[in-house]
């Protein structure tokens, strides 16, 4: 098993997954921030590769992709920072999320044989459409086993993401909304409705919800309709209020309600 399906084993339920924009809010911020997140109890992380037009994201997360290429990240250099940062957390699921521009100029098949090196254990591509996936990167996910992870929405049909279940491993990023990713206060009846929808469709892959969790409400909600929640804008607000990785990471939990 990878360290994904070993983590699924150990704690099917209450997950909790981090995302962060590598070279924010410094280019060598990426080691300290992956060693914080350990420390501070996080069961999985998704390294966040900066992009000039991520589409998916919100504000918090475009300013920190902006910053983050301003200061000189590049995927080069980013692979080499978790690579460095996979020392001292050998345990520790790491996703690589980015988007397909900056993948495709470093070459897809040398970045498969790369993650798989450095010990990341899937990778989440916004914009890969399910087709592309099929025909180009599931031999290579096959071949280095490298899950890809694909994300599903509210207007997902049923049959979509039935394929997606029966075509990919590891989890299944269910965002929460329609929409960007961001804070929320809490999730309305049209987004829980959602949350039974995906419930009842018997799915084989565990489901993580992202995009708006902030506060202890959306926490405990995502993990009520899955198996853990992914945290991204909360997380970039907090490395902007505060001076180290760890004093972040503390004020995330306190945040999210994990400390009281």
């Amino acid at each position: 098993m990878n360290r994904i399906e070993q983590l699924f084993t150990r704690k099917p339920s209450e997950i909790l997954s981090i995302y962060f924009t590598c070279g924010y809010p410094h280019r060598d911020s990426t080691v300290d921030i992956i060693k914080a997140l350990a420390r501070g109890g996080v069961d999985m992380i998704e390294v966040g590769v900066p992009f000039s037009d991520p589409m998916a994201d919100g504000p918090v997360i475009q300013e920190s992709s902006t910053i983050a290429l301003r200061n000189g990240m590049t995927l080069h250099l980013l692979l080499s920072q978790v690579e460095e940062a996979r020392k001292s957390v050998p345990d520790l699921p790491m996703v690589l999320m980015g988007y397909l521009n900056p993948m495709m100029r470093y070459g897809i098949e040398p970045l498969f044989a790369r993650c798989k090196e450095i010990g990341i254990d899937a990778i989440i591509i916004p914009d890969l459409p399910f087709h592309e996936y099929m025909r180009d990167f599931r031999p290579l996910c096959e071949k280095y086993g490298l899950p890809m992870i694909m994300l599903i929405t509210p207007e997902t049909s049923d049959e979509r993401i039935h394929l997606i279940d029966d075509n990919c491993d590891g989890f299944i990023y269910m965002v929460s909304a329609a929409s960007t990713t961001g804070t929320r206060d809490s999730f309305g009846e049209e987004q829980l409705s959602y949350f039974r929808r995906i419930d009842r469709l018997g799915l084989k892959h565990k489901r993580l919800i992202g995009f708006g969790i902030s506060n202890p409400t959306t926490l405990s909600e995502a993990w009520g309709h899955s198996s853990g929640a992914i945290i991204g804008s909360l997380f970039i607000k907090c490395l902007t209020k505060t001076s180290t990785a760890s004093e972040a990471v503390a004020l995330l939990r306190q945040t999210i309600g994990l400390d009281r």
